[in-house]
């Protein structure tokens, strides 16, 4: 392991998805399947881009999760402090093929290998040795309390250490089910972050920032910029320890569309990417899972 390796944490899991309209249908072959997780994801861009990349779950030990750490090691991510425990794999289904635009997405993933996973489970000094940077999604704590306090430790480990800490603010409704929302546990958790991502709505959702009803989709990317300016100054002021900030915009007027730009924000600077449209789209999950594909 690299002694500037990034490590990213976080639950592997499998994707179902619908060939065509329906889940179900005449044709015996229906589905598509293919391994996901947020984490594993930023580990393979990250891997591609020749950034030495730990990646660590929790899985059971059989030939399924071996599989898909095969693909893993095949893009260049490093997998030997990978967990092997527990009975279940945890797995997400697309009820049709554009599933995410139209909100068909069933999570499996109570009872998993890694949502049974306590503080007490990980060697944190062998886990953080020779990391420089760790990653870590809002995911993780959404699945139930024990993660959030998971999360907690590691955040205050990786701080003693010095190691660089970067959060992406991924938010599924679906999974804060046990009692506690966002602005309960996160802003205690991205107190200890150096980098923050995510856009607007999921800062406002899950760290109290502000928010205006008449940002919609035709609202131009002049405006998303300035107001992504003035919430990235509300975070700073709010969380000291982070330095940088990046949101992402996208917009989709049909299953094929696709309108998407950043922006990225210091306490000196705000900048705004290059805006990139298309219509043409082969995998409406493309910034997330496809980057398995990389």
């Amino acid at each position: 392991m690299d002694k500037n390796t990034v490590l990213c944490f976080g639950e592997i899991l499998y994707r179902l998805q619908a060939k065509d309209e329906y889940f179900f249908n005449d044709d015996q072959s229906v589905v598509y399947s293919y391994p996901g997780g947020s984490e594993a994801n930023v580990a393979v861009a990250l891997a591609s881009l020749s950034i030495p990349t730990t990646y660590v779950s929790v899985a059971p030990d059989h030939s399924l999760t071996k599989e898909i750490l095969n693909t893993l090691n095949h893009k260049n991510v490093d997998t030997s402090k990978f967990i092997f425990g527990g009975e279940r794999l945890g797995s997400y289904i697309l009820q049709s093929a554009n599933g995410l635009t139209s909100g068909e997405v069933i999570y499996d993933r109570k009872y998993s290998s890694f949502s049974t996973l306590k503080a007490e489970d990980i060697d944190w000094d062998e886990l953080f040795t020779d990391c420089s940077w760790f990653h870590w999604t809002a995911l993780t704590p959404a699945l139930n309390e024990e993660l959030a306090q998971l999360m907690l430790t590691a955040l205050k480990i990786a701080q003693e250490k010095k190691i660089t800490i970067s959060v992406d603010l991924n938010y599924r409704s679906r999974l804060w089910q046990y009692g506690k929302q966002p602005l309960d546990i996160m802003p205690t958790l991205v107190s200890y972050c150096d980098v923050i991502m995510g856009n607007i709505w999921a800062e406002h959702k899950m760290l109290g920032t502000s928010i205006h009803e008449q940002l919609v989709r035709n609202t131009s990317c002049s405006e998303y910029f300035d107001y992504s300016s003035l919430v990235a100054q509300e975070i700073f002021e709010k969380y000291p320890k982070c330095k940088h900030i990046a949101n992402t915009f996208r917009f989709m007027d049909n299953p094929k569309h696709n309108l998407f730009y950043g922006t990225y924000h210091s306490p000196a600077e705000n900048k705004i990417s290059t805006i990139l449209e298309t219509n043409d789209l082969i995998d409406r999950i493309g910034s997330g899972d496809a980057l398995w594909e990389v």
